[in-house]
């Protein structure tokens, strides 16, 4: 009898440790689904940067010309009006005069706009675009520049202040300088209006510089904010068409790749953008 009492409470101390056990189980598994779903609506909640071809900045507006289009009219006119011409060159005299000090940081200040973007992006400040997307537009506006900038050197053979050579319309340091602010100011308008704008005094003081340092005349400088300004607008604009070159209807296809020419200060290269 004993032996069967014994058999009966170890009959039900194991099924109170199974029962025990599945309940258990249960548990443990709801806890990992609810917690599952918690992470994935986490996960779901984090904002993604997506390209909307709504947004206006991708749209043409008149508006945004008037101020490139300007600087590069009074930079043109300074090179036929006499009055403009003698502009610049009594603000080169007294420059000359005043033996202003000058120094190189404006051949570093071009670019540091553009690589503030980058930095601060990898520092978690999000600007407008991902890296893809910022690139392309990036790229797109440096062969503008490039081209224009280039172009009317070639063709406008003015001479620069210091006799070097006849390449000083327009400038090209100041150009690349005003289209690096510009981006900043474009991928930060919205989310940094205030941090958008670190990037005009850089291209303002490479502007200054350009003259202090005898290798422009004010007008070229001018010039060349107007078509740096210009060129990145340009190339906003320009993006939501490019961007279906970089994302091919064939699915099977999985890369794309643009090179451009770059040219600057007398050094020819070569830029790549490769998408994955």
């Amino acid at each position: 009898m004993n032996v069967k009492m014994n058999q009966i409470k170890t009959k039900t101390i194991l099924m109170n440790y199974v029962l025990l056990s599945m309940f258990s189980i249960k548990g443990n598994a709801q806890d990992t689904i609810q917690q599952t779903k918690t992470d994935s609506i986490q996960l779901d909640s984090i904002p993604k940067q997506t390209f909307n071809p709504e947004d206006k900045v991708y749209h043409f507006n008149a508006k945004k010309l008037i101020i490139p289009a300007t600087l590069i009219t009074y930079g043109s006119l300074s090179l036929a009006i006499p009055a403009l011409d003698n502009l610049n060159k009594s603000t080169q005299n007294e420059i000359l005069e005043d033996k202003t000090k000058g120094n190189k940081f404006d051949n570093y200040t071009q670019y540091l706009p553009a690589a503030a973007v980058y930095g601060l992006n990898l520092a978690g400040v999000q600007g407008k675009h991902d890296l893809r997307d910022r690139t392309i537009i990036f790229a797109t506006s440096q062969i503008i520049n490039t081209g224009l900038v280039m172009g009317l050197k070639h063709t406008v053979q003015e001479e620069r202040p210091d006799g070097t050579n006849n390449l000083s319309f327009p400038s090209g340091h100041t150009a690349n300088a005003f289209s690096t602010a510009q981006f900043m100011f474009r991928e930060y308008q919205d989310s940094n209006f205030w941090l958008s704008l670190a990037g005009c005094p850089l291209a303002a003081f490479t502007g200054v510089y350009r003259v202090i340092n005898n290798r422009h005349w004010v007008g070229d400088v001018v010039a060349g904010a107007g078509i740096g300004i210009l060129s990145t607008e340009l190339a906003y604009w320009l993006f939501p068409t490019i961007n279906n070159w970089f994302s091919p209807k064939n699915k099977e296809s999985k890369i794309a790749t643009m090179v451009f020419p770059v040219y600057q200060n007398n050094q020819a290269g070569v830029g790549l953008v490769m998408r994955f």
